[in-house]
């Protein structure tokens, strides 16, 4: 028997009886073995025996922790000085933030035109929080006119809680999915 035809799962050969001289073995998955009602019955009570549980450590016999302190953080002055430049503490409205900002919009507006244009030659919005403002120009431009201002919110959210790579993160996933619903809106037309 070659390699190749080997089961996947692993093999359990048990022995089912010794007739006339030779042994009769039985081949058994031990997966489905272990799966069955009845050892799973079984491995339960095992486990909640008083033979199962005596090998527990008593508590009582280690001595007690001794408190951690953590250790004051100390930081050079260069260092100092260096995080209160570009580091850590940017402006929110800084050129990488306007860049992102900027092409998150022009995406949107992308998606706008491409969305409205496959609704009026009777196509079907898949998002279904645009279906519920697609009915009209004005009700999708409210929606990618919201989408861009709630990205720009959470963004700054980002910004004020001192999580700055996410603060870039919200406006890149944006860009990105409005790129792929432009793409698959020129796809599918």
């Amino acid at each position: 028997m070659g390699y190749s035809s080997w089961p996947k799962y692993p093999l359990v050969l048990v022995q089912v009886a010794i007739l006339q001289g030779s042994l009769k073995f039985m081949c058994m998955r031990w997966l489905s073995s272990i799966l069955r009602p009845r050892t799973a019955i079984l491995l339960a009570v095992l486990a909640f025996s008083r033979t199962g549980t005596a090998q527990q450590v008593s508590f009582a016999l280690l001595p007690p922790p001794r408190a951690i302190e953590p250790a004051p953080i100390v930081r050079p002055a260069r260092e100092k000085a260096a995080s209160l430049g570009a580091g850590d503490n940017h402006r929110f409205w800084d050129r990488e933030n306007g860049f992102l900002f900027a092409t998150s919009a022009a995406f949107s507006a992308a998606d706008f035109v491409v969305t409205k244009d496959n609704l009026r030659a009777g196509g079907q919005e898949l998002n279904p929080v645009v279906n519920v403002f697609g009915h009209s120009s004005a009700g999708l431009a409210i929606n990618f006119a919201s989408e861009n201002f709630g990205m720009i919110g959470l963004s700054y959210f980002f910004h004020k809680t001192g999580h700055h790579k996410m603060e870039r993160v919200v406006s890149l996933m944006n860009i990105g999915g409005s790129a792929s619903a432009v793409g698959f809106g020129l796809a599918h037309r």
